[in-house]
């Protein structure tokens, strides 16, 4: 449902007033890179980005929990990257991104499946060497090939140390024993969804920015929205039943965002055409959306 739909109550101002395409130099900018085609599961991920684009307007421009109102913080919306799947997909992705770090503090990337874990990183930075990688995520991604299920492993053989990365939320019966072994022989901090049972959610991204940003790194943080269980998500594909939860995830968003060496976050894994007729899916990505732009600007 779109806003023009919707109520309108000039003192309820919707999230969605916060996009301005107009604008080149917010601190926090949005881009949609809907890439599909290289997906293990038929997908239409495509339709994502603009879905999350008009699920904003469920939802207000104002923190209670942080009496943090974003109505002053406008969030530079960059379109979407044309046909962003393949080489020249990817290309076209890194052309895109050209001088975003630059000129934002925190890029937002809306996929679009995890395929662009691998093309949005790599055109943010041409030197990965030196950089951090977080993911939410039930699986490691360190598939040989490019998919969705690669662009971890694609990032390590494009030059980012296995030692930079922290996985959190993998899942038991989502990965093989093969991957397993690849993570810990790359030196991969893996923070599994059993973890989660007993520890918060704060611990576990302070454990991971430690490790992600040691030395002042800067880094890169993927929300691979089938890291929460499958009856909040069922937009997700892969998402599996006993994943986190979509609050857990929230949390997340708000603390990677509220530290300055987080540069970019991506929100991947929603096939938008299968969502629920309440599209739980695609407003918990908007919710998402709106956890970063809060964490930035409590910064």
């Amino acid at each position: 449902m779109k806003s023009a739909q919707l109520p309108n109550d000039p003192q309820w101002k919707r999230a969605s007033t916060l996009l301005d395409s107009n604008n080149t130099s917010a601190d926090c900018a949005l881009i949609g890179v809907p890439a599909h085609l290289s997906s293990i599961s038929p997908t239409h991920a495509d339709q994502t980005p603009d879905a999350i684009r008009n699920a904003l307007a469920r939802y207000s421009t104002y923190s209670t929990s942080d009496t943090l109102d974003l109505a002053a913080n406008p969030i530079a919306d960059l379109g979407n990257v044309e046909s962003p799947d393949g080489v020249e997909g990817i290309a076209r992705v890194h052309a895109a991104l050209k001088d975003a770090l630059r000129k934002h503090k925190l890029l937002i990337a809306l996929g679009g499946d995890n395929s662009i874990t691998y093309s949005v990183a790599s055109g943010l930075w041409s030197d990965l060497s030196n950089i951090g990688l977080i993911t939410f995520d039930a699986h490691h991604d360190l598939r040989d090939g490019h998919s969705n299920g690669s662009p971890v492993w694609e990032l390590i053989q494009a030059g980012l140390p296995g030692k930079n990365i922290v996985q959190i939320g993998i899942a038991d019966f989502a990965n093989s024993a093969q991957y397993s072994t690849r993570a810990k022989e790359n030196g991969i901090t893996v923070i599994p969804r059993c973890d989660l049972r007993t520890r918060s959610i704060s611990d576990v991204v302070k454990q991971a920015l430690d490790i992600a940003g040691a030395g002042g790194r800067e880094i890169y943080v993927d929300l691979d929205v089938d890291v929460c269980d499958r009856s909040v998500v069922p937009a997700c594909p892969a998402a599996m039943p006993g994943g986190i939860s979509a609050d857990e995830l929230r949390q997340g968003a708000f603390f990677l965002a509220a530290d300055k060496r987080v540069r970019a976050i991506d929100i991947t894994e929603i096939d938008a055409s299968i969502d629920t007729d309440d599209q739980r899916t695609v407003r918990l990505a908007a919710l998402l959306v709106l956890e970063a732009a809060a964490g930035l600007a409590s910064r």
